[in-house]
């Protein structure tokens, strides 16, 4: 690979990463719409661009493979599930000022991952990693003890989002037939949704100009960040990409406390030191892991 290759590929990281984090904002213009509106254009738009950019690189007999294979149907029908309750509960959040919940979400997802590793995949757990585990599970527990209670929020936007990753890695389809797939699945619920609902703005005939743009960039929003990701995974090594993760959610922290105002406590300030902590962990523990395979490859 060429530093030319990297090059591109941390930037196309970075703007996707960008996107994500920044996604906030996007989702709080809409804020006067019901979040399963939103979901119900994010899913059509995102569908038909999905079919226009399969059309023009001539994908689109991949997806009809797929469309046949019932094995692979029959798990991306599990995933839509997943992505779509992930989509609507991250919508709500945002429009429900718990735009700081949901990116705790987010910071918690690695972490959880290495669970999920564990428990479904037989994987080992390393010390860091433990310690970067028990860390996280400190600062949900002090959470709970602060306040009363969980961050429901948080948790489910990690538990869909890892289980949607782990059940993706069952059925082996590039990710832009993928979410065709997947969006194709939402599609009746989203079409019986906006031709039934007696919300105003759910007839886009009845919308001004700029409102209904706003909800067809909807699909732009959700299929561009995953084209750049694609080209960053594919130039980027591992330990990179796992840095740049931590770039949606961390603006998203920042968007929560200086542009949406949402109170950042004491108790809401420990409870993400705790889950930075096993964060760093988490990292260190990968460029260790990274350092002892080129080691070994070296002697090899």
């Amino acid at each position: 690979m060429t530093d030319r290759d990297a090059a591109t590929g941390l930037l196309a990281g970075i703007v996707a990463f960008l996107i994500w984090g920044l996604a906030p904002l996007y989702f709080k213009a809409l804020q006067h719409i019901p979040a399963t509106e939103i979901l119900a254009h994010r899913s059509l738009w995102s569908l038909a661009l999905a079919l226009l950019v399969l059309l023009a690189v001539g994908k689109l007999p991949d997806l009809w493979a797929t469309l046949k294979d019932r094995r692979r149907l029959a798990v991306l029908l599990l995933s839509t599930a997943l992505i779509g309750s992930n989509w609507l509960v991250f919508i709500w959040a945002i429009n429900s000022n718990r735009v700081l919940e949901a990116s705790l979400g987010y910071y918690i997802n690695p972490l959880l991952n290495i669970v999920l590793g564990i428990v479904f995949l037989g994987e080992r757990f390393r010390l860091l990693q433990w310690a970067a585990v028990a860390l996280a599970a400190v600062g949900i527990a002090h959470e709970l003890w602060q306040f009363g209670r969980l961050p429901l929020v948080a948790l489910f936007l990690a538990l869909s989002f890892g289980f949607y990753g782990l059940v993706r890695k069952q059925a082996p389809v590039e990710s832009l037939t993928g979410l065709a797939v997947e969006t194709l699945f939402m599609f009746p619920l989203a079409l019986a949704y906006l031709l039934w609902s007696d919300s105003p703005t759910s007839n886009l005939l009845h919308n001004s100009a700029p409102l209904n743009a706003l909800l067809l960039f909807a699909g732009p929003l959700t299929l561009v960040p995953l084209l750049l990701f694609n080209i960053a995974a594919r130039r980027l090594n591992l330990s990179t990409v796992g840095f740049l993760q931590y770039l949606g959610p961390t603006l998203m922290l920042v968007l929560a406390v200086l542009v949406f105002h949402e109170p950042f406590s004491e108790g809401k300030r420990l409870t993400f030191a705790l889950v930075w902590l096993g964060l760093l962990l988490y990292t260190a523990d990968a460029l260790l892991q990274r350092r002892r395979l080129r080691r070994q490859r070296d002697i090899g």
